[in-house]
């Protein structure tokens, strides 16, 4: 099943065609915005708890669709930033890189040394 999401609100005619809809300031020229569509396939269990959640807090499908792909993508671009921020960071020799086995290796012989404080036998 394909969803189509409008980027611009849109209401559609009888003729499948679109009819923007855009506040117009009197001091402003006109300005009719563009109305991107795109189709998203989404898997049958994805779209009946679209349709579920849709209907339990009654917001239209394809603005819940917007509203998750825009939070998706905020989130993908935050970690894109922090991940270039330390890959700077280790080329600068800011940050020193450490061996992950290495790592996890202590971070379990600490636990261990705060399990035995806790429970000494």
């Amino acid at each position: 099943m394909g969803w189509v999401v409008g980027w611009k609100k849109a209401v559609f005619l009888t003729n499948g065609r679109p009819l923007l809809l855009a506040a117009i300031a009197l001091t402003e020229p006109i300005h009719v915005p563009k109305l991107t569509v795109m189709e998203v396939h989404i898997k049958p269990e994805t779209e009946s708890r679209l349709t579920e959640l849709a209907s339990k807090s009654g917001s239209a499908t394809d603005d819940l669709v917007e509203d998750a792909l825009a939070g998706y993508l905020t989130e993908v671009a935050e970690v894109r930033e922090m991940l270039d921020g330390r890959y700077d960071d280790i080329k600068s020799g800011r940050v020193k890189p450490i061996d992950g086995e290495a790592f996890f290796d202590g971070l379990r012989q600490r636990e261990d040394e705060l399990l035995k404080q806790r429970n000494p036998k």
